[in-house]
This record gives structure tokens, sequence and C-alpha cells, in this order.
């Protein structure tokens, strides 16, 4: 049964994410991004990471989501705004990406000894009760979050961040109306 719903929810979380990417109209994306964000709640769920999932909900869910929304709706973004053209920046910068990612997975593949010979995370608790990293008792609390959050993942938790950041600075730039303006005559004193 488990199986069967993390199935569903990475379907559902994959399709809206896509689905947002591809959608031409911004109310609409930032509606499929939330079902996206709903579903990465639930895959916390199933992994039994109920904090993480009220966060989730809480946060992403529910006051990036308000903010994105608020820059869409205070930008008056409509069906009538000039669809963003690719510029040759954005598509070298894509073929870039598309090349660096291409590289990691060919090199991941082809490489056996790049692939780590531990588990990159213990699943259950030591006998001593104690994490193998930090010496921090394992427990399910905020406090073990927080302190695993700014010490052993503080580049992700950066990076994620910045991302967002990205993310509105996305959100302002393809709602921002082009409006044409004439070259107001110079006037010589």
């Amino acid at each position: 049964m488990a199986d069967l719903l993390f199935y569903l929810f990475a379907g559902i979380t994959l399709i809206s994410a896509l689905v947002m990417v591809l959608m031409p109209n911004a109310v609409n994306g930032a509606m499929c991004m939330i079902v996206s964000f709903l579903g990465t709640a639930a895959l916390f769920v199933l992994l039994e990471a109920y904090f993480l999932a009220i966060l989730q909900v809480l946060v992403y869910a529910g006051a990036v989501m308000v903010l994105f929304l608020f820059i869409i709706m205070l930008l008056d973004v409509g069906e009538d705004s000039p669809a963003v053209k690719p510029a040759k920046l954005s598509i070298f910068a894509a073929l870039t990406g598309f090349v660096i990612l291409s590289g990691l997975v060919i090199s991941l593949f082809t490489d056996p000894a790049s692939l780590p010979a531990t588990p990159a995370f213990e699943v259950a608790e030591n006998p001593t009760g104690l994490s193998a990293n930090n010496g921090i008792p394992f427990t399910t609390s905020a406090k073990s979050f927080g302190y695993s959050l700014f010490t052993k993942y503080m580049l992700p938790f950066q990076m994620t961040g910045f991302l967002l950041l990205a993310a509105m600075v996305g959100v302002i730039v393809v709602s921002k109306r082009i409006t044409e303006t004439e070259p107001e005559a110079e006037t010589t004193d």
C-alpha cells in the first residue's frame, strides 16, 4: 500500500511541476506549484517526517505561494501580457545547464567508484540512541531537525533560499508589463 501511495504522490508532484513550467498563465502555474508542494508534503508523510510535512505546507504552500500570488496579482498579469521571448543568453544558460547535468549523469554511471560505498544516511536508530555524525540524540524533535539543518545540511538550506529568491525575481520579470514609451524631446536652454 505504501508503494502505491508513493507512486501516486510522486506522480502528482512530477506532473503538477511539469504543468507549472509549461503553463502560459502565471496564476494557473502558481496553483500547479501549490499542488506540487502538497504532493511533496505527502511524500514527507510517507517517510514519517511529519514535522517536515507540516513545514512544507505552512511555509511553502502557505506563505511563499501567498507571496508569489500577491506579486502576480499586484503586477496585473493577464492573458494580454506579452510573452517573454527567450534571449540568446537564456538559451546559452539552458544549454550550459544541460551539458553540465549530462556530464554529471554520465560520470555517475560510467565510474562505479564515484558511488558512495556506504549509505548516505542511517535508516535505523543506533542502539546508543546517538547519531553517528554529531553526537546529538536521534529524535524527531524540532531541536534535532534544527541542529542538522544548520550544521550538516547548511549548504542545501542556503541553496534553497537562493532558489526561492531566484523564483521571486523570475515571477517579477515574467509578470512585468512592457510598455513602449516615446523618447522625450530634449530641450536646450
